[in-house]
């Protein structure tokens, strides 16, 4: 499933294309559907490295069966360590899981990449499922687990710390939990936490991470000289691409170091722009709260004399946050997101839309996605391509722009006056807790992660 389609063409050929929420199942929406499925049995990991540049002595580990099977396998600990002994998985006894039937994962089970398969298909890409194995590779006293949060906020970050704390000490009986703060330099250059279930207990009622965060910051020698020297043998990576990038970069100097030590990352983007699973921990938070501004927007608007609500909403190079939004608004006449490219001036453009609602309706409310229209803004203001510590390209306020460009558009055709108000609630939506679907998301995410790392997978990034 792609995450984005590409807005390269030229201009001359673009066709402005307005997601009218009132028809559901339009052209936009069939591009970015996807099929829900039960979160469970389609929990899996995936290589760290498999999208991500590495080294040249990286290699994936593929294996490949009948019928066009193939497994896009992720690194174990014994790729690496040899004779390293097993444990019987102590959720044997626990109370909690004895009642369940065959809760431990079968070390063939698999998850296809595509759901939506003919009867003649090969039977294509599969990923490593996700689960408690009934043999790990750590002992609980053993085990010294440290956890990160790096880039961006996201809502649900505290509640994936705080189910990764909960769930090591209660399902594996693990006491030794570290914080690491600021991000990728914690390791070298600031303050960590220790972390309990008592610490951690009511951090998910709070937005942001406890632990803090940063961009960049990532020197790979330094980082695992500090996990080797504090003795740490599990590290949890919470982060966006940049940061699983950074975590490919320890794994690979940790496994040229020979040590025991198992690597998962836990990815994080609001934006839900990760391609093969449905959605992101955040993503269903971020879209119930952005229904605030497109609510006030929509109250600006109606009630004054040709009234524009304009309000800009995150999303990079995918336009999910605005497409949802959009959906469950129903009060939004103009979506614009990165994979549907739009021209502003001449017959369909966006300035001829927008005085056509104005005619019919008398108010109008557009919602635009942070990387849409950035091509024609940078031709617009001459800018170069910036980059912020991750490694993210720095973005031009499309919001503004756009908003400016209504209101030079209407003076100088002195056909109508104008009353248009702009909305920006990007950083109210990132600092907020996460709702209920995502707090119960997010504990699947750290409980996969958990038993991935528990088992000896390690540069693996555990999704469901």
């Amino acid at each position: 499933m792609d995450s984005s389609i590409s807005s390269s063409a030229s201009l001359s050929a673009l066709k402005f294309r307005c997601f009218d929420p009132t028809y559901a199942y339009s052209a936009t929406t069939a591009n970015h559907s996807r099929l829900l499925s039960n979160l469970s049995p389609r929990s899996f990991a995936v290589n760290s490295r498999g999208n991500m540049e590495t080294s040249e002595n990286s290699e994936r580990k593929i294996v490949t069966g009948d019928a066009g099977y193939v497994l896009e396998d992720v690194p174990h600990l014994t790729d690496y360590v040899l004779d390293l002994p097993t444990y019987p998985n102590p959720l044997q006894d626990n109370p909690s899981y004895s009642v369940v039937k065959q809760y431990f994962v079968n070390l063939d089970d698999t998850v296809a990449q595509k759901i939506v398969v003919q009867k003649d298909s090969p039977r294509g890409t599969h990923f490593r499922r996700a689960g408690p194995r009934q043999k790990i590779y750590f002992e609980s006293d053993e085990v010294y687990a440290c956890i990160v949060t790096c880039g961006g906020l996201c809502p649900g970050l505290n509640t994936v710390i705080r189910e990764i704390v909960c769930g090591l000490h209660h399902m594996y009986g693990v006491n030794k939990v570290l914080g690491i703060e600021g991000g990728y330099r914690g390791f070298y250059a600031r303050n960590t936490i220790p972390l309990t279930p008592k610490v951690v207990n009511d951090i998910h009622k709070r937005g942001g991470t406890i632990l803090g965060t940063s961009r960049g910051g990532h020197d790979t020698s330094k980082i695992v000289d500090s996990i080797q020297d504090r003795g740490i043998n599990q590290v949890y990576i919470i982060g966006g691409d940049g940061t699983q990038r950074g975590a490919s970069l320890i794994f690979e100097e940790i496994r040229r170091r020979g040590l025991k030590v198992a690597v998962a990352g836990i990815p994080k983007t609001i934006d839900n722009d990760i391609p093969v699973i449905d959605k992101s921990f955040g993503f269903d938070t971020a879209v119930e709260e952005a229904q605030r501004a497109i609510n006030a927007a929509h109250v600006e608007s109606e009630s004054i004399e040709n009234g524009i609500g304009v309000v800009k909403l995150m999303g990079r190079y995918s336009g999910f946050i605005a497409m949802y939004a959009t959906l469950a608004s129903r009060d939004v006449d103009c979506c614009l997101i990165p994979e549907s490219p739009f021209y502003l001036e001449g017959p369909g453009g966006l300035l001829e839309y927008v005085e056509k609602r104005l005619k019919e309706n008398g108010h109008m409310v557009i919602v635009i996605a942070e990387g849409a229209g950035q091509d024609l803004l940078s031709e617009s203001m001459r800018s170069k391509d910036h980059q912020d510590a991750s490694g993210n390209k720095l973005l031009q306020d499309v919001g503004l722009w756009i908003s400016q460009k209504i209101k030079d558009h209407f003076a100088k055709r002195k056909m109508m006056p104008i009353n248009l108000k702009y909305i920006d609630p990007t950083y109210m939506i990132r600092a907020v807790p996460s709702n209920a679907s995502d707090n119960v998301y997010s504990t699947l995410l750290a409980h996969s992660a958990i038993h991935g790392a528990m088992a000896g997978y390690t540069a693996s990034i555990w999704l469901c």
